[in-house]
């Protein structure tokens, strides 16, 4: 079976070629005919007329017109329990690592316990010695840790062996080793000679959304079956053991965690949601967002990521540009008629408040904002802290039960960079929350600035979870019941 499957996408790029030769020979032949028979010059159009149909015809299954991406399946790593670390166990950490001085502890003990972070988080084995260890092996053995049981743990559940994928995309912002990440995984899995393999560095925590779309992008492209996805962050050289509070926040939210996507273009396989829509926004060209966030020395030359002045400023520009892209493909009709009158009435009140030299009323008040939760049913949101999530959330209009996903990832797991969104879909399934026919929103924001969102539609019955079952429990088995928890 493992051997069909892995020959499979061989025989079908060779049926699309020869189909190809076969076409233009029969155009050639054709041409030949006519010119033969010299029956008249407007003949000729024919055959040039069927190979340009043949050409469209490639290019658009080259393209993808009518594949649609589904997702198989899904996994989250639940680190081992010797690697949890208790917010009162990192806070000693920090004061016996003989790195930071008592401002950088003082400033971090706070960040820490404001950001509703739980005492159930992870750090990788590195980070546990004291002194920390930083080394290019450690960070290599942080790798397969979190890869290699995310991986088994996906191909084992969806019963599709290494060999019959046709890609991997791996995201990983501050970790870039030779040979590659990816190139470490298709080495430890053995697969086929022509797997495309590409590695994502230095995206921040929208690299999640970027890597399905290359997959997906590939799904449509190639003739393969299978495409994976996986997200992680390597923390052991992350790290940072300066003074400057700018870099300091990423030692406070970043924690271990690693997900695993599986993709296909196959009308065949069964999958659990589809790729409704890919919106991917950036506003790189300005220079105070490209700013925003970057990885730099400090004045002792210890490299640490800094997040610039007005980030908060630059993310709220961003995600109008995003959201209103966004919303032109994903709102209902009535919505969207909704928010459009509710525009032009604020317009026009602000007009007429104007020429009356009025500072006050409809002037003041903000602008309306579509009602999202008419687009999706359930949200995956940056996971970057307790304050940041609820400001984000209250912005899109959205309620406690909405940002709860987000909320309770970041209590039990911190700030995993890319893979937070998939420990939230995790959560949903948990919950029981998600049924068919329902849609979720991936937000992804990163550095640079960019926005990238996903929408998927749940095409599969009820989950395990539905039926007493503890597969779709994932990293929440043993603790969702505990969820959700309100300070």
């Amino acid at each position: 079976m493992a051997m069909d499957m892995a020959h499979k996408d061989h025989l079908l790029a060779a049926y699309h070629g020869l189909l190809a030769a076969a076409g233009l020979l029969l155009c050639v032949l054709a041409e030949l005919l006519i010119f033969a028979l010299r029956r008249g010059a407007a003949l000729y159009v024919v055959p040039v007329s069927a190979m340009l149909l043949l050409g469209r015809y490639r290019r658009r299954a080259a393209g993808g017109a009518g594949i649609r991406v589904g997702l198989v399946d899904f996994s989250c790593l639940k680190p081992p329990r010797r690697l949890r670390l208790p917010v009162a166990g990192l806070l000693e950490h920090l004061e016996l690592g003989g790195f930071f001085d008592r401002g950088s502890i003082e400033f971090m003990t706070k960040a820490i316990r404001s950001s509703g972070m739980g005492n159930e988080t992870y750090l990788p084995p590195a980070l546990h010695y004291l002194p920390p260890a930083s080394t290019h092996a450690h960070a290599i053995r942080e790798a397969h840790m979190l890869f290699f049981p995310a991986l088994d743990d996906l191909f084992e559940k969806s019963s599709v062996p290494p060999s019959a994928v046709g890609a991997l995309v791996v995201n990983c912002s501050g970790f870039c080793p030779a040979p590659s990440l990816a190139a470490i995984i298709a080495n430890r899995y053995r697969m086929r000679a022509d797997v495309k393999i590409f590695n994502l560095s230095g995206m921040g925590c929208s690299a999640g959304s970027i890597s399905v779309d290359v997959a997906a992008g590939l799904l449509r492209a190639h003739a393969m079956s299978y495409a994976v996805v996986v997200s992680a962050e390597i923390l052991t050289v992350g790290w940072y053991r300066g003074k400057d509070r700018g870099k300091l926040l990423l030692n406070c939210n970043f924690r271990t965690g690693c997900s695993a996507a599986l993709l296909t273009n196959s009308a065949a396989a069964p999958v659990k949601y589809r790729l409704v829509n890919v919106t991917r926004t950036n506003t790189t060209a300005n220079d105070l967002s490209y700013r925003a966030g970057y990885r730099e020395e400090d004045e002792e030359g210890i490299t640490g990521f800094t997040l610039g002045q007005g980030v908060g400023r630059m993310v709220s520009e961003l995600l109008r540009a995003h959201l209103l892209t966004l919303s032109l493909s994903i709102l209902p009709w009535r919505e969207k008629a909704r928010y459009t009158a509710a525009l032009l009435l604020s317009m026009r009140r602000r007009g007429q408040d104007k020429l009356a030299g009025s500072s006050s009323g409809a002037s003041g008040a903000s602008a309306p904002m579509p009602d999202f939760r008419a687009a999706a049913d359930h949200f995956c949101l940056p996971s970057s802290g307790k304050p940041m999530i609820l400001r984000l959330g209250k912005g899109l209009g959205l309620g406690e039960r909405e940002m709860e996903a987000a909320l309770m990832t970041f209590h039990r797991f911190g700030n995993q960079s890319a893979a937070s969104l998939w420990y939230q879909l995790a959560y949903l399934e948990a919950k029981g929350r998600v049924r068919k026919g329902d849609t979720v929103w991936h937000l992804g924001i990163g550095s640079g600035l960019k926005a990238n969102s996903l929408v998927w539609e749940r095409v599969a019955v009820a989950d395990d979870v539905a039926a007493g079952g503890l597969d779709a429990l994932g990293p929440w088995m043993e603790c969702i019941h505990q969820y959700p928890v309100w300070e």
